[in-house]
C-alpha cells in the first residue's frame, strides 16, 4: 500500500445538505440511561456488510483482521460540574469547561459554562460545594459564552474532592459510585475531558486481550472532549455553524503506528469520532501526500458529507443525536443513505442510544462492497 493521498470520500458538497436531511425520530425509552452490567456485553450494529448484522460488542475481534490498529483516546473525565451559590444566595451550577495552564507556577483558573437566575458580575465570588469560593474574572471563550474563574487551589484537585461526573443532559439521574467507574474508560490516563469518549465505553481487559490474541494492534492519543460535543447545530445551512473547539495531540509513537499499518496495506480504525477528528486534523496539517505527522493544539474540524478523509478506514462509534455535528459526521463517513438504514435499522432493534448505549462499526463509504 503506498502513502497517496486517499481519495474523497464523497463527492457531495455541506450545501447539498440541510439541517433536517440529519433528523431522525427516535423514542425516549431507547436513551439508555444506565451501562449495561459488563462493558462488553452491549450490543454492536455490524454496518460492514450489504446488511446491517446484529452483534454483541466482544464480537469485534472477528471483524478484524490481523495487522488492523485500533486507535483509542487516552482523555480522562473529570469531575467538572460543581453546585454553589453566590452571595445573594442564588444557587449556581458551574460546569469547567477547561483547565487553563499556569497551575505550575499557581496560577489556578479555568473556563465554566455558569447557570444561574441572573450571570454573577466579574469580582464578585461563588462559593461551591460549601468549600471554597471561585472568583469571576469576567466572560471567556468563543462568543464569551464562558465564564473565567480563579480558583484558590489546583483545579483538579478541587474538581476530584468537590466535583461531580459531568453526565451528559439526557441522562436524567444525578452521578453514583457506578457512574464515576463507568462513564470512564479503562485506560484513562490524561485528565481533561467533561465528556466521555463513548465508543471507548464498551472495552475491558478480557476484550482487550482478545484483540491482542487476534493480532489487531492499538496504539492512543488524546483529545480532550468539551461540553460543545453536546452543542446543538441552529443554522439550517450547515456551512454556517462554528464547531466548538477542543485541545488534541496526536505523539510520535501513534503517528508511526498508523503509518506502518497503511504501509503494511492494513486498517486503521478509530474508536470514537474524537479519534477520527484528531487523527484527520493532523492529517489536515501535514503535507499532501506525506504520512500524517505527530501535532497538537486546537480543533474545530468540521466533517461533514464531502470531506476527504486521509487516514481512518474504519470507524467504531456510538448513536448520536438527531441533527448532530457527530451525526453529520457518520453520515460522511460510510454515506448519507447509509446512515440512514443503520438508524431505521436500530431503532426498529430496540438498540440503546447515546452515551451508555450500543455501539456501530462502520467502513469508510469508498471502501464499502456490495
Amino acid at each position: 500500500m503506498t502513502n497517496q493521498p486517499t481519495p474523497p470520500a464523497r463527492q457531495d458538497t455541506p450545501a447539498e445538505y440541510a439541517l433536517a436531511d440529519f433528523d431522525f425520530t427516535l423514542p425516549p425509552e431507547l436513551i439508555a440511561q444506565q451501562p449495561t452490567a459488563e462493558r462488553s456485553a452491549s450490543r454492536l450494529l455490524d454496518g460492514t456488510g450489504a446488511l446491517p448484522a446484529d452483534r454483541v460488542f466482544r464480537d469485534l475481534p472477528a471483524l478484524l483482521n490481523p495487522g488492523d490498529l485500533l486507535v483509542f483516546n487516552d482523555t480522562r473525565v473529570i469531575k467538572a460540574r460543581l453546585f454553589g451559590e453566590k452571595a445573594t444566595g442564588g444557587a449556581v451550577e458551574a460546569l469547567v469547561e477547561r483547565v487553563l495552564p499556569g497551575a505550575d507556577e499557581g496560577v489556578y483558573e479555568v473556563w465554566a459554562h455558569l447557570r444561574a437566575s441572573k450571570s454573577p458580575k466579574p469580582g464578585s465570588l461563588v462559593r461551591f460545594a460549601d468549600a471554597f469560593d471561585a472568583e469571576v474574572l469576567g466572560r471567556a471563550g468563543p462568543e464569551e459564552a464562558l465564564f473565567h474563574l480563579r480558583l484558590p487551589a489546583p483545579p483538579l484537585q478541587l474538581l476530584e474532592r468537590h466535583g461531580h461526573v459531568p453526565l451528559p443532559p439526557y441522562i436524567t439521574h444525578a452521578d453514583t459510585p457506578v457512574d464515576e467507574a463507568r462513564y470512564q474508560t479503562v485506560w484513562a490516563t490524561r485528565p481533561g475531558a467533561v465528556a466521555a469518549p463513548t465508543a471507548s465505553l464498551h472495552f475491558d481487559t478480557a476484550l482487550l486481550q482478545a484483540l491482542a490474541a487476534r493480532g489487531v494492534g492499538h496504539t492512543t492519543l488524546t483529545l480532550h472532549v468539551g461540553a460543545g460535543t453536546f452543542q446543538p447545530v441552529r443554522s439550517d445551512t450547515l456551512a454556517e455553524h462554528r464547531m466548538h473547539s477542543e485541545w488534541f495531540e496526536v505523539g510520535a509513537e501513534a503517528a508511526l503506528a498508523v503509518a506502518r499499518t497503511r504501509a503494511a496495506g492494513h486498517r486503521v480504525v478509530a474508536v470514537g469520532t474524537t479519534v477520527l477528528r484528531a487523527l484527520e486534523s493532523a492529517a489536515v496539517r501535514s503535507p499532501p501526500g506525506a504520512d500524517m505527522q505527530p501535532c497538537s493544539g486546537e480543533t474545530d474540524i468540521f466533517i461533514t458529507p464531502g470531506f476527504h478523509f486521509r487516514v481512518v478506514d474504519r470507524l467504531v462509534t456510538n448513536f448520536h443525536l438527531p441533527r448532530s455535528t457527530l451525526l453529520m459526521l457518520v453520515s460522511a463517513f460510510t454515506g448519507h443513505q447509509q446512515m440512514h438504514a443503520l438508524y431505521r435499522h436500530a431503532v426498529e432493534s430496540r438498540y440503546r442510544f447515546f452515551s451508555y448505549g450500543d455501539a456501530m462499526l462502520l467502513d469508510r463509504v469508498d471502501n464499502q462492497k456490495g
